[in-house]
């Protein structure tokens, strides 16, 4: 047996070849350009398995039946594999049982992080059901919406959850079955059904998903994102997609977990909410993919994360520039609460070097800082940084299979270090927008290539560097707000007869939305007045922080608002 000091002399040299590799590589590749000025992953290609998300993710189920797959570091509520395994089959069974659910129906996931959340998602798939994924503060307005769009024929959520959303049923007028989940002891709201009895029903015939005829290139997930302008869409995602990104993710060079074995098994934070698809995608299905224990945080609170992080031994850790800087700022933080962790991956929204060197500041201990760079679209990674690169300024390279390009606004190939927009082609690439073919032209280029709205500069050997945004999205905690959304709310108000919304700076939330509205003639109100509005019709981030009343909206002659008038005028 090795001694713990031979243990790291041995993780220092294989730390050390790990990097001599990268350096390896890029030095082959001087120039990461190629004809037509694309460039291509410095990676092998890697392949991708013809199967579903489901059977992936079980694959290896046998090395591990015992470990955690996921565990509340509150109340210590969690699941093993196997026990995760046959609860999500039982689920599974009864939702084509009981509510007659057919391979390609939607349900939708109402949930925060609880531990159960990988055991709904896995049972909906076995069933052959596709996932759509809903933001647990939405208002009834917003799960409306997003039920109607997506056709959902079921919902699972929380106790707390049911009254929004037998609102949003009465609002769309539909009647489809709202299963909870049981966490704490406390009685099931009437007319709901519950999850624990549909998941431990011992009697159930787990036979019946024999049925189930789904393949690689359907679709399985169906995450809603305003793409690169606009209103929500409906994302559609096949297994391949999925399953491509977890292959991705696994190249030696950019991978950020540990292989599982009798004597380890890593522990990683998921703080970032399953309903997005950076979590639902990098942390659940490819971290149960490897046998990974997840540490499900239902809710963020400073204190309860960083005891949680250090408690759980945390060694990898997905996240978002907000948890990042409270992690280098907060009183309760210190070099003891970061003891165990080895990784750290940011993404979301790019971080800056000054604020990466800060959290590690505070850390004082030597990790895998890294970034990375992706879209719901694209599963969602595009580029990674290696292991070893140490420069906290680039969100990387193109993972396996992946192709890039820079354009301009003619969509004319750029080359090295010239600033356009950023295109993808690979397996990761959605199939397209649901039922809407204009937002699909709007997004792919003819030869199909996506268009991530986003620019960028890459460096002669392949580095990319996120510029700044094409599309017009706010970024509030790393999460995405349409003005396009907005707007449409605040003209509903009676008093407003226009508006238009721009994203501004903000000292702990990145960037905060600032409404400008144009009354209509004669009409009386005040700003709060129209924020309360809002308040009432959007999640607590899409809230609107500050209103100017305007004479009119700038608009060019096609139509469109011109929000960088706004800016320059007023902000």
């Amino acid at each position: 047996m090795l001694s713990k000091n031979m243990i790291v002399v041995k993780k220092a040299v294989e730390t050390i070849a790990k990097n001599a590799k990268v350096a390896s590589i890029f030095v082959r590749n001087q120039s990461a350009f190629g004809p037509d000025k694309i460039v291509k992953s410095p990676y092998p290609n890697v392949e991708i398995p013809n199967m579903t998300v489901n059977d992936y993710v079980w694959q290896n189920l046998d090395r591990w039946p015992e470990r955690t797959v996921s565990v509340c570091p509150v109340t210590g509520r969690g699941y093993t594999y196997e026990k995760a395994f046959k609860l999500s089959n039982s689920f599974g069974a009864n939702l084509r049982i009981k509510f007659k659910i057919r391979d390609g129906d939607t349900v939708a996931v109402m949930l925060p992080n609880v531990p159960d959340y990988p055991l709904v998602v896995m049972g909906i798939l076995e069933a052959g059901g596709v996932v759509t994924t809903v933001n647990p503060i939405y208002t009834a307005y917003e799960v409306q919406r997003q039920l109607q769009m997506s056709a959902s024929k079921a919902i699972v959520t929380l106790p707390e959850n049911v009254k929004t959303i037998k609102d949003a049923l009465q609002l769309a007028k539909l009647d489809i079955p709202i299963i909870v989940i049981k966490t704490n002891g406390i009685a099931i709201p009437e007319g709901t059904v519950c999850f624990n009895e549909l998941s431990e029903d011992g009697h159930v015939d787990t036979s019946v998903l024999k049925q189930v005829r789904r393949t690689a290139n359907d679709i399985c997930i169906l995450p809603y994102s305003s793409g690169t302008t606009g209103m929500p869409k409906g994302v559609e995602l096949s297994n391949r997609n999925i399953i491509a990104n977890c292959e991705q993710i696994n190249e030696p060079l950019v991978a950020c977990h540990n292989e599982t074995t009798a004597t380890h098994q890593d522990s990683v934070m998921t703080i970032l909410p399953f309903f997005h698809i950076y979590a639902l995608s990098v942390i659940m299905f490819h971290k149960m993919s490897q046998g990974i224990k997840m540490v499900t945080l239902a809710k963020f609170q400073p204190e309860t994360f960083l005891q949680a992080v250090e408690k759980q031994r945390t060694n990898v850790l997905f996240a978002a520039p907000p948890v990042i800087l409270l992690m280098a700022s907060h009183p309760a933080s210190s070099p003891k609460t970061y003891e165990h962790l080895e990784v750290v991956i940011n993404g979301a929204a790019p971080l800056s070097p000054g604020d990466a060197e800060r959290f590690l500041d505070r850390a004082q201990r030597t990790m895998d800082f890294r970034q990375g760079y992706g879209l719901t679209e694209t599963s969602p990674v595009v580029t990674m940084t290696p292991r070893g690169l140490g420069d906290y300024s680039c969100v990387g390279r193109a993972l396996p299979n992946t192709e890039l390009k820079i354009v301009d606004d003619r969509l004319n190939s750029l080359g090295s270090n010239e600033k356009g927009e950023l295109l993808v082609r690979g397996p990761q690439v959605m199939r397209g927008y649901r039922q809407n073919p204009q937002a699909n032209a709007d997004s792919f280029t003819d030869d199909g290539w996506f268009r991530t709205g986003d620019l960028a500069v890459i460096s002669e050997d392949g580095l990319v560097t996120i510029a700044d945004r094409l599309k017009e999205l706010i970024k509030v905690k790393g999460f995405q707000v349409p003005p396009a959304e907005l707007e449409s709310v605040l003209r509903d108000h009676p008093s407003v007869a226009d508006a238009a919304v721009v994203g501004v700076p903000h000292a702990s939330h990145g960037e905060a939305p600032k409404a400008f509205v144009v009354l209509k003639n004669n009409a009386k109100t005040d700003p709060q007045n129209i924020k309360d509005f809002v308040k009432e019709r959007v999640a607590s981030y899409k809230r609107i922080e500050d209103i100017v009343f305007i004479d009119c909206v700038p608009k060019s002659s096609a139509g469109k608002i011109l929000r960088r008038v706004l800016k320059e005028q007023y902000c």
